[in-house]
């Protein structure tokens, strides 16, 4: 960016195993032999799912990614996205477990390998990036200590922080250890958080857990909303995937959050599912109601508070 003034534009929140190349999906599935899901091509062609819904199409991309070659091409296409759309770097989430041992698809080191080839492949392109380990919230923390032992012994440097997501089915207040024992490795905690969930959940995940980052938080109350901008606690929200995976969530809360002071920032989510960029997310904000000062406050929180550009 040649306008120091202007922070960087980050991709605050977005899957490896939901940002996958639609056509890789398509050319993927067709060499394997598998018939696409009816509830990923409604994604694909804009239609609002159930959650259960959008799982069943997350997984169909998750089991593709067997090998090195395919988490590479999943990191690209993460890469390349962003970078069409005007961005420098994005924080990714990612699910090694799940992958690894709930699968036994890949290995740990060829997932590794693949999300660092694909990282090299970023950085040519002038992007930004770091990973975050994501724990499945209704698997509960029993997953989470079992993600802790196969990630810890040799962590990638390029791993910078622990979040869960799936089902909000656990309480938070029951994954604190799991939290805190990924604190002390020196990762940094988020969680999806009033998502598919109470909004309550957003409370309990900062008081009881010690997160410091929600992903959505969209049912929470004003009095929660106040205590996240007290905390200044980052929130990282993301329209498209908001409109199809809780559309009861109406209107969408992202101005009055701004407008009680909370840190928020856009992401993209699962563009390879439900189909969006940076630009599209500025836009949905931009229709809001959001003027160019709330617009610019979303950018320059995204990079404030962007795990990829902080050491």
């Amino acid at each position: 960016m040649n306008d120091p003034s202007i922070p960087p534009l980050i991709d605050r929140h977005t899957h490896l195993e939901g940002g996958l190349d639609p056509v890789w999906v398509r050319r993927e599935a067709e060499r394997r032999g598998l018939g696409l899901p009816a509830s990923l091509e409604a994604l694909w062609s804009g239609q609002a799912q159930p959650f259960e819904g959008f799982i069943e199409a997350f997984l169909f991309g998750a089991a593709l990614l067997d090998s090195r070659e395919a988490v590479r091409e999943a990191v690209l296409a993460v890469a390349r996205r962003t970078k069409a759309s005007g961005g420098s770097g994005f924080d990714l989430w990612a699910s090694p477990h799940f992958l690894v041992v709930h699968r036994g698809q890949i290995s740990l080191d060829a997932f590794w390998r693949g999300l660092e080839e694909g990282l090299a492949d970023a950085e040519t392109l002038g992007l930004r990036a770091c990973v975050v380990l994501d724990a499945v919230n209704h698997f509960g923390p029993l997953h989470g200590h079992s993600l802790l032992n196969l990630t810890l012994p040799d962590l990638p440097p390029f791993v910078k922080g622990f979040s869960t997501g799936g089902l909000e089915g656990c309480p938070f207040r029951d994954w604190a250890p799991v939290f805190d024992r990924a604190r002390a490795a020196g990762l940094r905690i988020a969680a999806h958080a009033g998502e598919n969930g109470a909004g309550s959940n957003v409370r309990e995940a900062i008081l009881d857990g010690g997160v410091v980052r929600i992903v959505h938080g969209l049912r929470a109350d004003d009095a929660t909303f106040e205590l996240l901008a007290e905390r200044r606690i980052p929130v990282d929200v993301c329209p498209s995937s908001n409109h199809a995976l809780a559309a009861d969530v109406h209107p969408h809360p992202l101005p009055r959050m701004l407008r009680l002071g909370v840190r928020c920032a856009l992401g993209t989510d699962d563009p390879g599912l439900i189909p969006c960029d940076l630009g599209s997310e500025s836009r949905a904000a931009a229709m809001m109601g959001l003027d160019e000062l709330a617009l610019a406050r979303l950018r320059q929180n995204g990079a404030e508070d962007a795990w990829c550009l902080q050491d």
